[in-house]
């Protein structure tokens, strides 16, 4: 599962879809796998006015990664290749292999195994 992926799941219990702390999924146990991808500084340019600036910043705080700047890169800060390259790594060649993503309202955890989450629901929490 690649980082950029988390930034646009959220817990998908019916009672979680209201409240502020189902967002982001939280990532433990994560066993983090670099995958090179080729440098698309167009994709990261593209996608940057889409992700939650803050939910980035924790998610990659989590993983151990260096913290983000506090304000969402815009303008001038997109044409800064080691900015781009920093996001890209951290985005698009940072996949999680093993761990779980776990909800901060119901505490629910989506299983990720062999760099795929499992998002289904055991029938109790439908």
């Amino acid at each position: 599962m690649k980082v950029i992926t988390a930034n646009f799941v959220t817990c998908a219990v019916k009672e979680c879809k209201t409240t502020a702390t189902s967002f982001p999924l939280h990532f433990h146990d994560a066993e983090l796998e670099l995958q090179e991808v080729d440098f698309q500084p167009e994709f990261i340019r593209n996608v940057i006015p889409r992700i939650d600036w803050e939910g980035l910043r924790t998610t990659a705080n989590e993983l151990g990664f260096p913290s983000l700047p506090e304000t969402k890169p815009e303008g001038d800060a997109l044409t800064n290749e080691q900015t781009l390259k920093d996001l890209h790594r951290l985005l698009l060649e940072t996949q999680v292999m093993e761990g779980k993503l776990v909800c901060g309202t119901c505490g629910h955890a989506y299983a990720i195994k062999e760099g795929i989450a499992n998002f289904l629901l055991p029938s109790h929490l439908v």
